[in-house]
């Protein structure tokens, strides 16, 4: 039976750079047994890191950590290379969920309850100069919708949302988690928009 004693708090502040452009959230961290750095999408075997390095560089292994060599090798994303690349670049990060309960003991958001979403409305406040929030899977999508009071886009399809006064464009993305059926190569096509925002 599902108490509070599962729910869990998200483990992190809101990555918000001053004069960011975009806003990209995701739905929420997976556990900490899976993590290879404590900054979002943290697990090695998710590919946000690499589609970001194949967009702003061409190198899928832009944002991988030089640990070494050898069988004591621990493969993890380089927290610090990504947080100057995201601040540089202005580009803020979150998820749609604060609390959450899993119902299936993993990260799927299939089986991913949400128990108190964040209010994006107030993140945006805080970004002024963004112009595009970009969901980064389904869940987040569909979140993000219910917040902005739009329809879901399809994913790689956005739509133009007012708020006060000033024009927004709510971007739905492919997941950058593996187990979404779609190569990395066709994912980095779809998230190249993101170099487009940040140029107009």
């Amino acid at each position: 039976m599902a108490t509070s004693a599962n729910i869990e708090t998200h483990p992190w502040e809101p990555f918000l750079p001053e004069g960011a452009k975009i806003l990209m959230l995701g739905s929420f961290p997976p556990k900490e047994n899976r993590w290879s750095m404590d900054f979002f999408y943290p697990n090695f075997n998710n590919d946000m890191w690499r589609i970001m390095g194949l967009v702003f560089y061409g190198d899928k292994d832009r944002f991988i950590a030089d640990t070494g060599t050898g069988s004591g090798q621990v493969r993890r994303f380089d927290k610090e290379k990504i947080i100057r690349f995201c601040s540089s670049r202005g580009i803020a990060l979150y998820d749609t969920v604060s609390k959450a309960r899993r119902l299936n003991d993993n990260a799927s958001d299939k089986f991913l309850e949400t128990v108190e979403p964040v209010d994006i409305m107030a993140l945006l406040d805080r970004i002024p100069e963004c112009r595009a929030v970009i969901a980064t899977g389904e869940k987040a999508a569909g979140i993000i919708a219910s917040w902005l009071g739009c329809d879901v886009p399809k994913t790689g399809c956005f739509v133009d949302i007012e708020i006060d006064g000033k024009n927004i464009r709510f971007y739905r993305l492919p997941s950058s988690s593996r187990a979404y059926p779609m190569s990395i190569d066709r994912k980095a096509e779809a998230y190249s928009v993101i170099k487009g925002i940040l140029q107009y």
